[in-house]
């Protein structure tokens, strides 16, 4: 691929430049699959705001290094508020290492769903180059950006429930696969496939693995040319129609309920999850 490769600051990602007007960010936690820790998050917020801030750029890219997109939240990752004091954080909650639900809240106020909020509403275009397998929390990735370009081999799946869990914290479900498509990929932990995605809405193109980069690039690099005040314009409304449909309301209800869930299982397990699926995210190959 063309263009610049900046990596100075950061250790989990990787920022480029691939070509006019289109910035191109890359996970590179390979080892664990892309799999979310604090630094993670961090580093694709900021890279996410250079971006945003830049005015040259019109158009940003997700991308992944590695055999998956993302193996959904660090598991293993200890230390919250050690971890929480390196960063400096977008909102305004605190508390991280509080115990009981207040610090287990506040840290996912933080870092998933508020996250979450910010990368949807940035104001320009974002498409998700996706490949390989997309699990719970991988999809919290996905799911905020604008559109989403899938190799033929993409899976994405929301094992929570298994995990004694009422969902992952963006509850975007019904909106991307429609009510009861979003049930099932609950109730069932089932796995669906990139065309089943398609077929659904979720997804707007589905390209085989070595075309990925290559076809999404130049989806951006035609997306680029419009005037970029135009395309601001453009999400903020189709945003504000989904959230004139409840998403908002139905984000924090879920979310909610998604502590409860938190709560239950610390009581009766002592662990925020259902013990048996502790390592239900974290991807072996």
């Amino acid at each position: 691929m063309t263009g610049t490769t900046d990596s100075t600051g950061f250790e989990t990602i990787l920022y480029e430049t691939p070509a006019p007007k289109v910035a191109r960010i890359v996970l590179n936690r390979v080892d664990a699959r892309n799999a979310q820790s604090t630094r993670l998050l961090y580093e694709l917020n900021a890279a996410f705001d250079a971006a945003a801030r830049d005015d040259t750029i019109s158009v940003i890219v997700l991308a992944a290094n590695g055999p998956h997109f993302s193996s959904g939240h660090d598991l293993r990752e200890r230390g919250r508020l050690a971890s929480m004091t390196e960063h400096t954080t977008v909102g305004t909650w605190c508390g991280f290492g509080c115990e009981g639900a207040e610090g287990t809240m506040a840290f996912e106020k933080e870092l998933y769903l508020g996250l979450c909020e910010r990368w949807r509403n940035i104001p320009k275009p974002t498409i998700a180059e996706v490949h390989g397998k997309v699990i719970a929390g991988g999809l919290m990735l996905v799911w905020p950006c604008d559109l989403i370009v899938a190799s033929d081999d993409a899976t994405f799946v929301d094992n929570t429930v298994s995990m004694g869990v009422a969902g992952a914290e963006f509850f975007q479900h019904p909106w991307e696969l429609g009510v009861r498509k979003a049930k099932e990929m609950l109730f069932t932990s089932s796995v669906i496939t990139a065309e089943e995605a398609s077929r659904f809405g979720m997804v707007n193109h589905v390209v085989p693995r070595a075309e990925l980069s290559a076809f999404t690039l130049d989806l951006a690099a035609r997306i680029a040319e419009k005037p970029l005040f135009a395309l601001k314009l453009a999400k903020e409304a189709v945003n504000a129609a989904q959230d004139g449909q409840g998403r908002a309301n139905a984000m924090q209800t879920s979310f909610a309920l998604h502590q409860l869930s938190h709560s239950h299982n610390m009581q009766v397990h002592g662990l925020p999850i259902a013990p048996a699926y502790l390592e239900g995210e974290v991807v072996k190959s």
